[in-house]
């Protein structure tokens, strides 16, 4: 019998791409590696997902089938040296030191700070509150920041898309339009080549998202991201791919693991240990993006011929990594789970291009946690709606308040 926790995540997959869970579940079968006609190799072993993640000899994240080739449409060739050549050596090098947690900290106390206050006196108020609408503003706001676009930037920008004056509306109209971005990658299982309408509406948007930028990248303070990447010297061009890659890589998948992580707390009932044991929000945040792996399945393609774990992959397959089928194998939500070896960080990929924002993720997930537990008190979900047709799957609405 299905667990409260299990049975909501799995309707909210199937809400985002009714075939998804069907996929994840069955994709277990693929343990180590099996072949799927049309499609390719599909990997559900841990480490073999590393062992590809750690071979840039034999399998590419710029060629047809995986990330790199869906952006180098939308942005431009340039991104192959970004994702795959020495500019992605070179970016790592010089941003490392930009996502420690020290940094990471204060990003987001900066940006999102003085809206978590409000959700914790909201709450503390008795107020309800939809926390998938706030995480939607939150990471409004951070990517707001990523490519240095003001409120009033926004405004310029998509004004014709307010529906209110509400404060917050400019960063929930910033999510939207990125969300729209990342949307576009839905069908895109078989092939990472998009057709001529997708593309053009994606380098439209891509083009918006990106226009305060270059003016921003000149004017910003050192404790912004575009600032930090002027100062430590990385070029115009590489330092718009990394807020870009940042905002538009980071939108979907950290609202849906905030609010995901509010529901499985509550359905878990796991919330009341962790108020007794808040040492454990370490432990809270790790089980949040093993069990939601909003990167649900991540894509290489092969470029020469290699043999993994006993099959032979010919150069121009193509591999699904199921993350989401992997991390879940381990079991359900709880936060008294210890640290699982095998399943380190695979949520943020792994090798040379391990996700650059993982202790950001962190970061913003430990901070919207403590505002949830700041007040001392459970919570209860009044009302939940799953949000419908997403390459993420997330929630569309998700209302708590305190109780006793």
């Amino acid at each position: 019998m299905l667990s409260a926790t299990k049975r909501h995540e799995l309707t909210l997959l199937a809400a985002g791409q009714p075939w998804l869970p069907a996929l994840l579940l069955a994709g277990r079968a693929a343990k180590p590696i099996r072949k799927v006609p049309k499609l390719g190799w599909f990997v559900a072993d841990p480490l073999v997902a590393r062992q590809i993640y750690n071979d840039s000899t034999h399998f590419s994240i710029v060629s047809e089938g995986a990330a790199g080739h869906w952006w180098a449409q939308v942005i431009g060739d340039w991104v192959e040296d970004l994702f795959e050549g020495p500019g992605h050596t070179d970016l790592r090098n010089k941003v490392r030191d930009l996502f420690i947690a020290k940094h990471t900290d204060a990003l987001v106390d900066r940006v999102m700070g003085a809206a978590l206050k409000d959700l914790v006196a909201d709450l503390g108020a008795g107020r309800t509150v939809d926390i998938a609408e706030r995480a939607r503003v939150l990471v409004g706001r951070s990517v707001s920041d990523l490519v240095g676009m003001s409120p009033d930037d926004i405004s310029a920008i998509f004004g014709d898309h307010f529906t209110s004056d509400d404060p917050d509306e400019p960063f929930r109209v910033l999510f939207e339009h990125v969300e729209e971005l990342v949307n576009l990658a839905i069908g895109t299982m078989a092939s990472t080549t998009l057709d001529p309408v997708a593309l053009e509406r994606a380098r439209a948007l891509i083009g918006k998202l990106s226009s305060s930028i270059p003016a921003a990248y000149e004017r910003a303070d050192g404790d912004t991201t575009l600032g930090r990447c002027r100062e430590l010297g990385l070029e115009l061009e590489h330092a718009s791919g990394l807020a870009m890659l940042m905002a538009v890589a980071g939108t979907d998948t950290l609202a849906s693991a905030m609010s995901r992580m509010a529901a499985l707390l509550h359905d878990s009932r796991d919330q009341r240990i962790l108020l007794a044991m808040p040492e454990r929000t370490p432990d809270a945040v790790r089980e949040t993006l093993r069990v939601t792996s909003p990167a649900y399945l991540v894509g290489r393609s092969v470029t020469a011929d290699v043999e993994i774990a006993g099959r032979k992959l010919v150069a121009g397959e193509h591999v699904k990594i199921l993350t989401w089928s992997i991390n879940n194998a381990v079991g359900d939500f709880s936060v008294n789970r210890d640290y699982v070896p095998e399943t380190r960080q695979l949520w943020f990929g792994g090798g040379r291009h391990l996700c650059l924002g993982a202790q950001l993720v962190h970061s913003e997930l430990t901070a919207l946690l403590q505002a949830l537990t700041a007040n001392g008190r459970p919570y209860e979900i009044v009302e939940r709606r799953y949000r419908r047709k997403v390459f993420i799957p997330t929630y569309e609405v998700l209302r708590i308040r305190l109780t006793d």
